[in-house]
């Protein structure tokens, strides 16, 4: 099947999008609701309605569930511990890689791709957005993680090997976010869905991930657009790289708000 559009997977009536919600759902309960057997059963009930329905969107919906699948047998909860810190490290990488594989040596196709070179150049908005982004997240994140209390969700770090680890683990993060969120799930849904349809679809899953990390209360207030805006982008740009260059710059400001909200002497310039 080919990647561009079909005239029914743009109607707002196609079928297809009940068991992609169901694939959404599923991750909401598995992660966001921590209801394992449920969110089990609701995307086996999703791929099986898929596979009934359209077997090409059935492919497409199972790599996703795969990948769901391999990141729920963990907690995801920040944890700069050595032994957590590798374990979800080979989780994650294991949830791009075996969707990955199967859609190139199985499926024989290639409908993953990472494409760090999007091919065009840069908008003059689009370089000034990444001046914006830092500044924006300066305003916001450090209100929301003290005031909602959610930074403790995430350790309080007192050695400097912690601070590196939290460090790269946030940012190691950040770019599998882009690579499974949106090269992955958003580009495989939309092959069969128009734009905003997969991005919401694409976004729920994102955002209950984020949840159990721990962006939590209002957390989705946040999280939310942000996922919707690099479902946008990337649609837009074609460029992996510019994606994760923006939540690369965000989740900078995340790490010293982080730190911060624990130890407030130490980077003491955020106003909140």
């Amino acid at each position: 099947m080919p990647s561009t559009l079909t005239d029914e997977a743009t109607s707002p009536t196609n079928r297809g999008l009940v068991p992609a919600a169901g694939v959404s759902l599923a991750a909401f309960l598995l992660f966001a609701l921590q209801l394992g057997w449920v969110g089990y059963l609701v995307l086996a009930a999703s791929l099986l309605l898929a596979r009934w329905l359209d077997r090409e969107l059935a492919r497409d919906l199972l790599l996703i569930a795969l990948g769901i699948t391999i990141v729920s047998t963990i907690s995801v909860r920040a944890d700069i511990r050595w032994e957590r810190y590798f374990l979800m490290g080979a989780v994650l990488a294991l949830a791009v890689a075996v969707p990955f594989l199967v859609d190139r040596f199985v499926y024989r196709r290639r409908a993953i791709t990472f494409p760090w070179r999007g091919g065009q150049r840069w908008t003059t908005w689009q370089r000034s957005y990444l001046f914006l982004v830092p500044l924006l997240a300066w305003l916001i994140l450090p209100f929301y993680f003290i005031r909602s209390g959610a930074y403790r969700n995430w350790p309080v770090i007192t050695e400097p090997s912690e601070y590196l680890r939290f460090f790269v683990g946030v940012n190691a993060v950040g770019t599998w976010d882009e690579l499974f969120f949106i090269c992955t799930c958003f580009a495989l849904l939309r092959r069969h869905f128009p734009l905003w349809q997969a991005n919401i679809l694409q976004s729920v899953i994102f955002v209950s991930f984020l949840w159990e990390l721990g962006y939590t209360a209002w957390g989705p207030l946040l999280t939310t657009p942000f996922a919707l805006l690099q479902g946008y982008i990337f649609t837009k740009t074609r460029s992996l790289t510019y994606v994760v260059l923006v939540h690369l710059i965000f989740d900078a400001v995340v790490f010293l708000a982080i730190v911060h909200a624990h130890n407030p002497d130490v980077f003491p310039f955020f106003l909140y």
